[in-house]
Formats: C-alpha cells, sequence, structure tokens
C-alpha cells in the first residue's frame, strides 16, 4: 500500500511540474512571438515612403503615424509632412 502512495504522489508532481513547464514555455513563445511582431516594420522603399504630401495627403493627418516623427507600420524616421502609400485619414 505505501509504495501505491509514493507512486501516485511521484506521478502526480511528475504531471503537475510538466504542465507547468509546458505552460512557461508556451507563456515565453508566445511573448517572444508578439514582440518579434511588433518590431517588424515595411522600409520606406517599399512602403513608396516620400518626404512630402501627397496632395492634401500627408503623414500626420494618417491614422498611423506617431508624432513627432515614427509611423507604426513604415520603419525609419518619419517626416509629418510626408506621404506613403498606406495612407489612410484620420476620422
Amino acid at each position: 500500500m505505501n509504495e501505491q502512495k509514493v507512486r501516485r504522489e511521484t506521478v502526480s508532481r511528475r504531471v503537475i511540474l510538466t504542465g507547468t513547464a509546458l505552460a512557461l514555455g508556451a507563456a515565453a513563445t508566445g511573448a517572444a512571438a508578439t514582440r518579434a511582431e511588433a518590431q517588424q516594420k515595411i522600409s520606406q522603399a517599399n512602403a513608396k515612403y516620400q518626404d512630402h504630401p501627397n496632395g492634401a495627403q500627408e503623414c500626420d493627418g494618417c491614422i498611423q503615424f506617431q508624432p513627432p516623427n515614427s509611423c507604426k507600420i513604415v520603419d525609419g524616421t518619419i517626416n509629418p509632412k510626408g506621404w506613403c502609400q498606406f495612407f489612410g485619414a484620420k476620422s
């Protein structure tokens, strides 16, 4: 009887430790993926970025623009009066 009790406790600990390790590993992987996605931006060349407006469309009027000189999706320094093909007017 003692042997069965020890065996059950060992299995239970093993199951708990394995489950915890898997959960921690999944959480770490998810966090790393989120960081990687957040860091990936489109190059200015691929976005067809230009440092001057396209008519009335300019970066500081776009939903992706982040003052003073950044963009959520285009890499590098962004001129508030610039423009790219991903322009989306603020509402």
